[in-house]
């Protein structure tokens, strides 16, 4: 007998969780998130990956605000330098030695890089909407996952590239019509940064074996801050009110999305989650919308379309297969 039986007269709503039987649907085991927190791994990532693109895809709105009403680089910096500022009564309270790194040559590289390409992309990002510029970026996956394969020894499924590639195909179609237009330079631009931004993605990978999540948001925030700093000073001009509570917002957008992306990283092969990544064309048509009254051409739906099944494809199949399922 139980040391501590259930009254007999206790009502099934008095009961706590503990007295409840394991087939009960009220159960805390049978709830959404203890399912998703005992999911397979790879799940679990694309599940961080999703979340993490979503709030990036904001975050570009709110950039893109900023990017049109004061100068780029000023932009960029301002919106790095909120993100760093946010993160120091944190890593203050956490302590010093949490946001301590092994390899800070490592970061600093990754900085550099990331610095360059975010250069080039708010210059061009004025002048290219949400979709558009959403679109060139899932051009990144395909030379993220040729880089994770060749330097990182990881394995090439080739439901992966198959994902990739209809993705891919599906980003041609959106893009395309723009390389005719008057913002074909700035596409170009955009469309340049992308394998710059995988060997970014890469750096990240290859750190996070060694310092989690916090440390990798922390550094890269730091340094793209330090180092943007010398051109947003040469273009500097008087910051408003309203254009201080955008600076905050994409601060905080830019954090968290980072972290919600780099915990994909720890998840699963960095390749594993890209196909899903390519939804942020759905987020980002949506918030072009809402926010800029951009209304998604016919080519950027039906591109749309063609990446939304590779990505649900790929998911369906990563998820057979974690449950040792035959994928089909």
């Amino acid at each position: 007998m139980s040391a501590n039986p259930t009254p007999p007269d206790r009502p099934p709503s008095a009961q706590t969780p503990s007295d409840r039987p394991p087939s009960d649907p009220q159960a805390p085991h049978h709830g959404v998130f203890e399912r998703l927190s005992h999911s397979h791994p790879v799940l679990r990532a694309m599940l961080w990956a999703v979340l993490g693109g979503i709030i990036l895809n904001l975050l570009n709105a709110v950039a893109r605000l900023l990017a049109s009403e004061m100068n780029p680089p000023q932009a960029m910096f301002l919106r790095y330098l909120a993100a760093f500022a946010i993160m120091m009564p944190l890593a203050s309270r956490a302590g010093r030695d949490s946001l301590r790194t092994g390899d800070l040559a490592g970061h600093l590289l990754r900085g550099v890089l990331h610095t360059i390409a975010l250069t080039m992309w708010f210059f061009a990002m004025p002048e290219v909407s949400l979709a558009d510029s959403t679109a060139i970026g899932f051009t990144t996956p395909i030379f993220l996952m040729l880089g994770a394969g060749l330097l990182l020894g990881e394995p090439m499924k080739a439901a992966r590239w198959v994902a990739a590639a209809i993705g891919f195909a599906g980003v041609l179609v959106v893009v395309g019509p723009a390389l005719g237009g008057s913002a074909a330079g700035a596409t170009l631009l955009m469309l340049a940064t992308a394998p710059m931004f995988a060997a970014t993605m890469l750096m990240s990978k290859r750190l996070a074996r060694r310092d989690g999540p916090s440390v990798l948001v922390f550094w890269q925030a730091g340094s793209v801050t330090l180092l943007s700093a010398p051109l947003a000073l040469l273009y500097w001009q008087p910051v408003t009110l309203a254009q201080t509570g955008l600076i905050v917002l994409a601060g905080v957008l830019g954090n968290v999305g980072q972290y919600a992306i780099t915990r994909s990283f720890h998840r699963t092969d960095i390749s594993a989650t890209q196909s899903v990544r390519f939804l942020d064309l759905l987020w980002a048509s949506t918030l072009g919308w809402l926010i800029f009254n951009d209304v998604p051409a016919h080519t950027t739906l039906a591109g749309g379309i063609v990446i939304l099944a590779s990505s649900l494809w790929i998911a369906r199949r990563e998820s057979r297969a974690a449950r040792g399922e035959q994928p089909r």
